[in-house]
């Protein structure tokens, strides 16, 4: 017998800026655009204060006791429990990637708002799945702003 397996759906999240305010990306199904997200600055994918290295990974639905229902990327090497979760600034996150739904703030100190309803919108898309494909894509900066 065949084992044929449906593959996991793709969820591309495409980061679009990065200094250190933080790591701005768009979140993609296909190329439709739902939600932003917020990391922390790129530091070596040290663990809690850096975002992780651009890459395909496994997100699995966990329950987590501070953030509940959402799910933790897997597979980042010397890196665990790296979750997506609700949140504005980019002190909201120890190594986490923040999902909401604009962008918001100052130039010198940017944020995301709209946090429950971008996160809302990211669970609803995989509602009834266990898991799903993570595709980080760094996009080319032209510019660096420190």
């Amino acid at each position: 017998m065949t084992d044929i397996r449906t593959p996991l759906l793709l969820v591309t999240l495409l980061r679009v800026g990065q200094s250190n305010r933080g790591t701005f990306g768009v979140l993609r199904q296909g190329q439709i655009p739902f939600a932003l997200t917020l990391e922390r600055p790129w530091q070596d994918n040290a663990p809690s204060i850096s975002c992780i290295p651009a890459g395909r990974y496994t997100c699995r639905r966990v329950h987590s006791p501070k953030f509940g229902d959402t799910f933790e990327v897997t597979g980042v090497q010397g890196r665990s429990h790296i979750l997506f979760h609700k949140g504005n600034m980019v002190e909201d996150t120890e190594g986490c990637i923040l999902v909401a739904e604009e962008f918001s703030g100052t130039f010198d100190h940017p944020f995301l708002a709209s946090s429950e309803r971008g996160f809302g919108e990211l669970m609803d898309l995989l509602a009834g799945r266990a898991a799903f494909e993570l595709e980080i894509i760094d996009a080319p900066m032209s510019e660096s702003v420190s």
